[in-house]
């Protein structure tokens, strides 16, 4: 069998809580040996997250598999010695902190540059290491809204609406930083030389937001909420309520797909109403709301079946667990945990030729590696006794 595409890769990883860790999570399921390092004291907070006293929250053990854990106590100076020793193998360094805290701890880039001249160091904060807001505190919420996201979500009309998928978080802090590192360690393997990757979460959004930019080079606006072609805007993109309260998606941006669905529902006469031909969307979605809700939603999924028109069920998150097409492409996984039983993941969002996903390691236990990290960096037994006496792990 092939290796697995980044087995070789080190990576020490320094985030906490959702961001830093999915990115780490990536780089672990493909292969990545990821050291993730928490501190003495409370550790990364979301091993606690909404979890019952003496239980391990659930999206930790998700997106921590795969890693070795270790403690590591870096407002020590003997904690940064160590550090640094590790540092000097390892391929990769993400931390998540605020900018200037891992310089004044002494593990920043230049500290870590000076004893691994190859080093991939990635720093992932709200607002970027530079600019006016380098400094300030958020979460994706306010990431979504200062990009010009969070405007154009919702009912048209209304106020914006807060998902609760962090968009920022995982666009801006885990997928973007997976581009620039894995960028970075091609590099590297050309040049020998490291690079800074310098991430901000509000960016990964503003960057990507192009439908409101297209919207701005036409126009000189983007459209509010509900007021855009993909926001609600048309009867061919929207939701529409069923019979029992639950809904139907109907994506048929195309003409075919659109005409198709007029069909479907018995309506011919809507055809001309289409966005592509020009036509006032209103009336068709006052009658496709009407036409919705005389069925039931497993009723419509019928109607629709073998109809290929980008009509789909909305589906609650555990439907969305059972379906069929998940099933088929192996998504969802039960994997065994020492103290936690079969643990619920979804697989990596990705397939390769030649490599199979596993669940090699469950998410570790707090410091479960310490020591077996310690000797492969020559720390003897008495060295790594001192070390936990002072606490420094």
């Amino acid at each position: 069998m092939a290796a697995k595409p980044l087995e070789g890769v080190r990576v020490l990883d320094l985030t906490r809580l959702l961001p830093g860790p999915v990115l780490t999570l990536h780089l672990a399921d493909l292969g990545a040996d990821v050291i993730k390092i928490e501190d003495t004291g409370a550790g990364d907070y979301a091993r606690s997250l909404g979890a019952p006293p003496g239980r391990t929250a659930p999206v930790f053990l998700a997106i921590n598999r795969n890693k070795r854990g270790m403690l590591l106590d870096l407002k020590q100076a003997e904690g940064v010695r160590v550090f640094l020793e590790l540092a000097r193998t390892a391929h990769v360094v993400v931390e998540g902190f605020r900018p200037g805290v891992v310089d004044r701890l002494g593990v920043g880039y230049e500290s870590v540059k000076a004893v691994n001249p190859a080093i991939v160091y990635c720093a992932i904060s709200g607002y970027g290491q530079t600019g006016p807001y380098r400094d300030l505190a958020g979460h994706d919420l306010n990431y979504c809204s200062l990009a010009g996201l969070t405007d154009q979500v919702g009912e048209a009309g209304g106020d914006p609406v807060v998902p609760n998928f962090q968009i920022a978080d995982i666009l801006g802090g885990a997928l973007v930083p997976a581009m620039g590192i894995l960028a970075a360690l091609y590099d590297a393997q050309r040049s020998g030389r490291g690079r800074y990757v310098d991430v901000a979460m509000s960016e990964g959004v503003f960057a990507h937001n192009v439908q409101a930019l297209s919207a701005v080079a036409l126009r000189g606006r983007a459209n509010g909420a509900g007021d855009d072609l993909l926001s609600g805007r048309e009867a061919c993109y929207r939701v529409y309520r069923t019979a029992d309260g639950r809904h139907m998606a109907v994506g048929a941006l195309e003409t075919k797909f659109w005409n198709e669905v007029c069909d479907v529902v018995g309506r011919p006469d809507l055809k001309p109403h289409h966005w592509a031909a020009g036509g006032d969307p209103a009336p068709a979605i006052a009658a496709l709301q009407a036409i919705f809700a005389t069925r039931t939603q497993a009723q419509w999924v019928e109607a629709f079946a073998g109809h290929d028109c980008c009509v789909t069920p909305v589906k609650p998150f555990e439907e969305a667990l059972d379906d069929p097409q998940h099933a088929a492409r192996g998504m969802v996984v039960r994997s065994p945990h020492p103290t936690e039983g079969d643990v619920l993941q979804i697989a990596p969002p990705l397939k390769l030729s030649d490599f199979t996903f596993e669940v090699a390691r469950p998410a570790p236990a707090s410091g479960e590696h310490t020591d077996e990290v310690l000797r492969e960096i020559g720390l003897g037994e008495d060295e790594i006794a001192r070390l936990r006496q002072s606490r420094v792990v």
